[in-house]
């Protein structure tokens, strides 16, 4: 270890030994805990595109030859949270050998909607029905996902233009008025004034 390291290693270590109510050990797997926690929850309610994302890991797995049920279990932990019990749910049906199209049936009206699962559901009751390739139908989803949340942004970005031009006519205007229009009509004034007056 070099001589460079030494400090951050004692700081460490004092860190770890201060005393607190709560032993050192405690603190350091509290803490790991509260930040994936934190972490999971910002993921889920600020990345667009983690259904996409979430889309192709799942195509993905029943293209490498996992079975629905199992494929579902995998995708659930990296899911948001709109998502998860639904597909652990699905999973649940399947892993028990329920239909796919009962397994995939919509949830009770009394939970809130999940737009992505309803999606998702429905192209699984038809794969079921007519035999099609799941993975292939997914992957169609995640791009179909991505090309929403692009036009999304781009509507965003261009109705920010507009409303950047408001304020800047705003702050421009005056300084045009002063510097552009006013020097030209003092200029005009002085010479048709001074013009009428000899």
């Amino acid at each position: 270890m070099t001589a460079q390291a030494w400090p951050f290693v004692l700081l460490s270590v004092a860190t770890l030994l201060v005393p607190a109510p709560v032993p050192p050990v405690s603190r350091l797997t509290a803490a790991a805990a509260h930040r994936d926690g934190r972490a999971r929850k910002v993921r889920a309610a600020s990345d667009p595109v983690a259904v996409a994302t979430l889309f192709d890991l799942l195509g993905a797995c029943l293209r490498a030859g996992l079975p629905p049920a199992a494929a579902l279990r995998a995708v659930a932990p990296a899911s948001p949270d709109s998502l998860v019990d639904r597909l652990l749910r699905v999973a649940d049906l399947l892993a028990l050998g329920a239909d796919p199209v009962v397994a995939w049936a919509p949830v009770e009206s009394g939970s809130p909607g999940a737009p992505e699962f309803d999606a998702l559901a429905r192209l699984a009751r038809r794969s079921a029905r007519s035999g099609a390739s799941l993975a292939a139908g997914i992957g169609e989803l995640a791009d179909e996902r991505r090309t929403q949340v692009e036009q999304a942004a781009t509507a965003r970005a261009e109705r920010a233009g507009v409303l950047i031009g408001g304020p800047l006519g705003l702050c421009f205007l005056p300084a045009f008025i002063c510097l552009g229009i006013v020097p030209v009509i003092i200029g005009l004034a002085g010479r048709v004034l001074g013009g009428a007056a000899l």
